[in-house]
């Protein structure tokens, strides 16, 4: 392990890793609990399997974009430490499973080299910021959203005020009003919009705050018809500010921002945030662009002549698959990559064809596909080629019959069914059935293996949602059935409603069902949510109804798709939300890294962050200690409040002011060296007397 320290460049990404191998070892030798040490690796994009002994790594990549070196350098990684297998996430991540936990800094150094980070892709933090595939060469964008989605990353990744939050929190940037970055079901969602002032045309974005998926999801609310361009920063650390602070940390089912705004109501929150305003570090925040306005290079100036083989199939595939960018003579290709999985020898070819011949970049895309960006007309026939070589040319890129899937019980703890195995069978059923749905872009299929709805099956046209049922003293997999949820554009979505659950082997012949009806009795061109609209639920209830009987099971009923046994319902324990137990002594030790941390912000002229980690060292002291007493811990707000009613209103611990008055200073003064540094200095006050008091109760007990 000692060989990647001197290879890291960045003494702070250097630090990160060395800690990841620090906590490991302190795991290793019982020095930190289990649950504990889930929070920290998760954090660091390392998440438990299915399988034992083996992890999941996550691999975040800001808004899907990746080079050609980073994808070879992605491939290596894979190679070596996993299995060689790529998987693509609806958040535009890549995945690699079946990982040695003692390896993961390791091949974490590795990845750094290129630039690629695994911090904050798992775990109670941001995670990745995604953002439309076709961001920066859409025709109808006012704008290029990527430079507001990269400045969003940038900015967020390591900051202390979403370390350690009581869940997840999840941003995307659209770049047009067809929202195809789904801002409805974000924790804050951005769509590109411009204003006329005068003769000048002002950037900015419509804002939408809490919406969600899981069990109950949420319609995000408009937080803002239109924020200019140079306060989407201050705004989000505003917002996380108050979702650290006020959201729920003990109950995880109700720990997502969506909870908290239901709980405030919208009007409170933005009261809660503008209360903020005063300790953010900036109160505007410029974005520069320039980066990525830049001409496109490319390294290859003349085509290479191509014969086509045949010109039919391949007029079809640039019908289907290819795009035409708002830049003159420049087009995309999409490339359907089944269940998003694809293998590191094909990688490494595509790496090699997009530099050669395009402009050195690609995008994973919200659906799990790849879209190569920057494709010069003459070279359409080239890529052809050399993508069918590969197997990358089906059609049907973003289509009907692309169906999204999550891994569910491939890899996932809380897989319930099999959510590849039926989407792989669909799949079959249009390529052999229903061929006029290749192109066909007006429905989604969405699946999930279960209900946190990490495949998005209940804002799909036609969803399932992986489950079991019983028949007997037997259990198979079964599928829930949802139908009716799309995206309506400009922020506004909708959820579809649960109508049936049936034996996940009766899949197919639901989807053969639904596609048939509606093509039997849809009127004219109507499109498939106007024809729900118009059946409603209960003529669908009604379609359906006869393949949830589970009096007639057949053997082959308790056997899930794309396996060989008989089913068996295992579910394990959810990393997805980073759950947390947590123990007096890892609390105070935690107390005094952040104290530590907000000491070396302040020698490097970091203000606010040397507030922000004194503030959370201060929480976690009195955390700490309402854990020993079995009180509540389940927000901020209510630790601070019981921490002054148990112990200082008691005058258990003395102070010399209220508790909460303490705490508050960070809200009501400007980021300043002056404060940052009186702050730490009452922070570390605070942590001695806690030491002390708690040391006085242990010897008397």
């Amino acid at each position: 392990m000692q060989s990647f320290r001197s290879e890291i460049e960045n003494p702070v990404v250097e630090k990160d890793i060395l800690e990841l191998e620090r906590k490991i070892q302190l795991f290793k030798e019982g020095r930190i609990d289990e649950e504990r040490f889930r929070s920290l690796r998760l954090a660091r994009g390392v998440y438990g399997q299915r399988q034992l002994g083996v992890q999941m790594i996550r691999i975040k990549i800001p808004y899907g974009k990746i080079t050609s070196e980073q994808l070879h350098r992605i491939s290596d990684v894979s190679d070596e430490y996993s299995r060689g297998r790529l998987h693509i996430t609806t958040r535009q991540d890549i995945q690699i499973h079946y990982v040695s936990l003692d390896r993961t800094p390791e091949l974490w150094s590795q990845l750094e080299k290129d630039d690629i980070t695994l911090r904050e892709a798992c775990g109670n933090a941001v995670r990745n910021v995604t953002a439309s595939e076709t961001a920066g060469i859409d025709v109808n964008e006012p704008f290029d959203v990527t430079p507001y989605a990269h400045a969003t990353f940038e900015f967020f990744l390591r900051n202390p005020i979403c370390q350690e939050m009581g869940r997840k929190f999840k941003m995307s940037f659209s770049s047009t009003e067809e929202d195809t970055a789904i801002s409805f079901i974000h924790d804050l969602g951005f769509i590109a919009k411009v204003k006329k002032v005068g003769d000048k045309e002002i950037r900015g974005f419509k804002v939408m705050l809490g919406g969600g998926l899981g069990s109950q999801p949420r319609q995000a609310d408009v937080m803002y018809e239109f924020l200019e361009e140079d306060l989407i920063i201050p705004t989000i650390e505003g917002v996380l500010r108050v979702f650290d602070r006020h959201g729920e940390r003990t109950k995880r089912a109700k720990a997502r921002m969506k909870f908290l705004l239901k709980s405030v109501g919208l009007d409170g929150f933005l009261a809660l945030v503008e209360a903020e305003r005063k300790a953010l570090a900036y109160q505007s925040y410029p974005i520069d662009t320039s980066k990525f306005e830049e001409e496109v290079v490319f390294e290859t100036l003349e085509a290479p002549v191509v014969t086509l083989e045949d010109q039919d199939t391949y007029e079809k595939w640039k019908i289907s698959n290819v795009i035409k960018q708002k830049q003159d003579g420049l087009f995309a290709v999409g490339i359907k990559v089944h269940l998003g999985d694809f293998y590191t020898d094909k990688a490494r070819l595509l790496a090699d064809l997009i530099k050669k011949y395009g402009a050195n970049e690609l995008r994973f895309t919200l659906r799990q596909n790849i879209l190569i960006r920057h494709v010069r007309e003459a070279f359409l026939p080239v890529f052809y080629t050399e993508l069918k070589k590969l197997g990358f040319t089906s059609l049907g890129y973003n289509s009907t019959a692309d169906i999204t899937a999550c891994p569910g019980t491939d890899t996932c703890n809380l897989g319930i069914a099999s959510s590849t195995g039926i989407a792989a069978e669909l799949e079959r059923v249009f390529e052999n059935e229903y061929p006029q749905y290749i192109n066909n872009k007006d429905i989604t299929i969405k699946i999930s293996g279960c209900m946190n709805a990490c495949g998005q099956h209940n804002m799909a046209h036609i969803g399932y949602q992986g489950m079991s049922v019983k028949s007997g003293g037997l259990v198979a997999p079964a599928l829930q059935i949802l139908i009716g949820g799309g995206i309506e554009g400009d922020g506004k979505g909708r959820f579809s409603d649960k109508l049936v659950k049936i034996p996940s082997k009766r899949g197919p012949e639901s989807l053969r069902i639904l596609l048939n009806d509606f093509e039997a009795h849809k009127n004219g061109n109507e499109d498939f949510l106007a024809y729900y609209d118009r059946q409603g639920k209960t003529y669908f209830y009604d379609l359906l109804k006869h393949l949830s009987d589970v009096t007639n099971l057949q053997e082959d009923d308790f056997i899930d798709w794309g396996h060989d046994k008989n089913y068996v319902k295992a579910i394990g324990v959810g990393e997805c939300a980073g759950v947390v137990i947590d123990l007096v002594a890892t609390l105070l030790f935690e107390s005094e890294e952040k104290l530590e941390n907000a000491a070396e912000a302040l020698k490097e002229g970091q203000w606010s962050d040397s507030i922000y980690h004194s503030y959370a060292g201060m929480v976690n002291v009195a955390k700490a200690l309402l854990t020993s007493e079995g009180l509540k811990t389940n927000t901020q707000v209510g630790i601070i409040e019981n921490f002054d009613s148990t112990f200082i209103e008691n005058n258990k611990l003395e102070l010399s002011s209220s508790f909460s008055d303490l705490v508050y200073q960070i809200n009501k003064n400007k980021p300043s060296k002056e404060f940052a540094s009186t702050y730490l200095e009452e922070a570390k006050s605070l942590y001695k007397k806690v030491d002390a008091y708690r040391k006085a109760v242990v010897v008397e007990s």
